[in-house]
């Protein structure tokens, strides 16, 4: 998969290809009519600068019809664009609300253009339907629900208003919009395989970007940041890249795979080191556990790299890196932990208060919380869902999260010869596990930048014994033809 970008339009459908099903083109009929498009969209973006309106304003407006017109007529052009755009897109103010600023990123534009793109495809051919059924539906459902009903109760209470809540609602909701685009339009192997592809060759960009920032700034981050950078948010998206990694080199297609996807895991691996998120770092650990117990036949090999690492990671990380774990342990504010005084820094300090600034404002609120937004800064997931939702939505989402647990287990489980299924179940139940644990120094599940790569990767699990069913039926079909 991971050898030559042409091998990736390789397979049982060409990039452009027509299916009643899909409803897409003819390979010549396709890429003409996308020629065609990004001709009127270079005429149009000229004429619009002629008539005086602005560069940012043409340029954003032409794209925004480019994407829904790609979407329209074949989604996995648009969903690559948007695989791009999750790490590669800027992100601007779009105006302000109570005290908040308005923050837009271009991926979220694009995957509401096109998901109407891909809504408009769906009215003319009835047969692709809106919502593929899945494991997931359920608990996604009751889970939005509640995010309505608790801050319906919000807004007649006057805690907080309208536009903000539903801004913050739709941004919440997006993800699962996400899912379900990518669920309906998976249809074969190859196209998992097309996406999984794009999601490393973004990765590595990033990744690269990061070592281009190394001596120039103190931490590593992902591209258009605002000024600072967010390194603990690019060192969360990093490790569910990383986990895909290692379980598609734990689970080979090829040596050759295994020989890029190490070199990338390599490079991938350093930005991450050099975000210098301890609370990354931290979340690591069950990542390299869950391999551990997963894989029992490179168990061995992995328990000897994980105790070279322990010995040589010390040894080979930059002054840096130490620097940063002995910030860890200066005394800003100390704690008694089992009659043992230990002094932590600001960072790690604050993000300890957050749970009790949380868990002690959701008892003022208990059963429904404050709504959404809570109102208050809540460095951690957990605490923050109670706060928003309260418990009821907090038993929801806990439901969720083992919902998704369970699905993926469940297909790693069932296709233990399937070299694929088990390397991305693998990795991705292992980057779950570390978003887990990063979930309580941040709150992850709302951060676009790590949720929308994994709600991709959710899709493409949820949906892998389908796209297996349909190759092998495919198989079956084509050798009684032949027969």
């Amino acid at each position: 998969m991971f050898l030559r970008i042409r091998n990736i339009f390789r397979g049982d459908k060409p990039l452009f290809s027509y299916s009643g099903r899909q409803g897409a083109f003819v390979d010549k009929g396709g890429q003409a009519v996308l020629g065609v498009i990004i001709v009127l969209f270079v005429v149009l973006m000229l004429v619009l600068l002629l008539l005086g309106f602005p560069a940012k304003f043409s340029i954003f407006f032409l794209l925004g019809c480019l994407i829904f017109v790609v979407s329209f007529v074949n989604t996995d052009v648009a969903l690559i664009i948007l695989i791009f755009s999750m790490l590669l897109s800027p992100e601007f103010r779009a105006g302000q609300v109570s005290t908040r600023a308005i923050k837009v990123r271009a991926d979220d534009i694009f995957l509401i253009l096109i998901f109407i793109g891909w809504f408009a495809k769906m009215a003319i051919n009835k047969e692709l339907g809106l919502l593929k059924a899945t494991k997931l539906n359920a608990p996604i459902a009751f889970y939005s629900i509640i995010c309505f009903v608790s801050s319906f109760f919000a807004i007649v209470e006057g805690r907080i208003g309208l536009v903000e809540s539903l801004f913050y609602i739709l941004k919440y909701l997006e993800y699962f919009l996400l899912f379900f685009l990518v669920a309906n339009n998976l249809k074969t192997l190859h196209q998992a395989k097309k996406f999984i592809f794009f999601l490393l060759l973004t990765c590595l960009f990033v990744s690269i970007f990061a070592w281009s920032q190394f001596g120039a700034v103190g931490r590593a981050s992902a591209p258009f940041e605002q000024e600072g950078g967010e390194p603990n948010t690019f060192a969360g998206y990093l490790i569910i890249m990383m986990s895909l990694m290692i379980g598609m080199i734990l689970y080979p297609e090829s040596r050759r795979q295994r020989a890029w996807l190490s070199w990338l895991l390599v490079i991938a691996g350093v930005a991450f080191i050099r975000t210098l998120s301890r609370s990354g770092w931290l979340s690591f650990l069950p990542v390299a556990l869950t391999f551990l117990i997963l894989n029992k036949r490179a168990r061995p090999f992995l328990i000897i790299l994980i105790i070279a690492g322990v010995i040589l990671l010390p040894r080979l990380v930059p002054k840096e890196v130490h620097t940063r774990v002995k910030e860890t342990f200066v005394a800003w504010k100390t704690y008694s932990v089992l009659g043992t005084k230990i002094g932590l820094d600001e960072s790690a300090s604050t993000r300890i208060e957050s749970w009790r600034v949380g868990i002690t404002r959701w008892v003022q609120k208990p059963i429904f919380g404050f709504g959404i937004p809570a109102g208050a800064v809540i460095d951690n997931q957990y605490t923050r869902v109670l706060n928003e939702t309260g418990i009821i939505g907090f038993g929801i989402f806990i439901w969720l999260l083992v919902s998704i647990f369970r699905a993926a287990k469940d297909v790693y489980l069932a296709y233990p010869e399937e070299n694929f299924v088990r390397a991305v179940t693998m990795g991705f139940i292992a980057g779950y596990m570390g978003i887990l644990l990063l979930s309580s120094a941040a709150a992850s599940f709302i951060i676009i930048r790590i949720m929308e790569p994994f709600w991709f990767l959710v899709s493409i699990v949820v949906c892998l014994p389908d796209l297996l069913d349909r190759e092998k039926s495919m198989r079956s079909t084509v050798t009684e033809g032949i027969t």
